[in-house]
């Protein structure tokens, strides 16, 4: 009994989701860049150490989502531009007087150069997390947060820019 039960809710949101044209997110970007991407990254001055991981993170989404490849600016068909402008931190809760968890703000703004034009957006990522008692681990936990919150920026991004063009896809049909 419950097997076809299952197999009727799958059955049903397959159903669902090919009559209403579902496509992934990876797919329709895909299809707004071209293959080659140049990735240029501007940095907060007052936390340089992120420049790298930010252009490996952008770097390894490109390989991996778009199967794309990185190329100089000139022989690129397609440009990100991202700027990391800093992370701020917002304590949430204490014990002792202590900090014991925390939000971490991370501010970026994107400018994306593809074949059917330009994309800019501002992305301020949220990210929570424990603080331990240990000042070294907690020098580690500040430092994985702000990759958190940059890589939940670039998914955000992301998501943006895949909402973006199938909205205007939808608009091209319908003209």
């Amino acid at each position: 009994m419950r097997r076809s039960v299952m197999k009727f809710i799958l059955s049903g949101v397959a159903v669902l989701l090919t009559a209403c044209a579902y496509q992934p997110s990876s797919h329709v970007i895909k299809n707004l860049f071209s293959d080659s991407v140049y990735v240029e990254v501007e940095v907060d001055r007052a936390e340089p150490e992120n420049a790298p991981f930010v252009k490996d993170e952008m770097h390894r989404i490109v390989y991996n989502r778009f199967k794309g490849h990185i190329a100089p600016k000139d022989q690129a068909e397609s440009q990100i531009y991202i700027a990391y402008s800093g992370t701020y931190f917002q304590p949430l809760s204490y014990t002792d007087g202590y900090v014991t968890r925390y939000r971490a703000y991370t501010h970026m703004r994107f400018r994306m150069i593809t074949k059917d034009g330009e994309i800019k957006k501002n992305i301020d990522a949220i990210y929570e997390a424990d603080i331990k008692d240990s000042a070294l681990t907690s020098s580690a936990l500040r430092i994985e947060a702000i990759k958190k919150g940059l890589e939940k920026g670039l998914d955000q991004f992301l998501a943006y820019v895949s909402a973006r063009s199938m909205h205007m896809k939808a608009k091209e049909k319908q003209q």
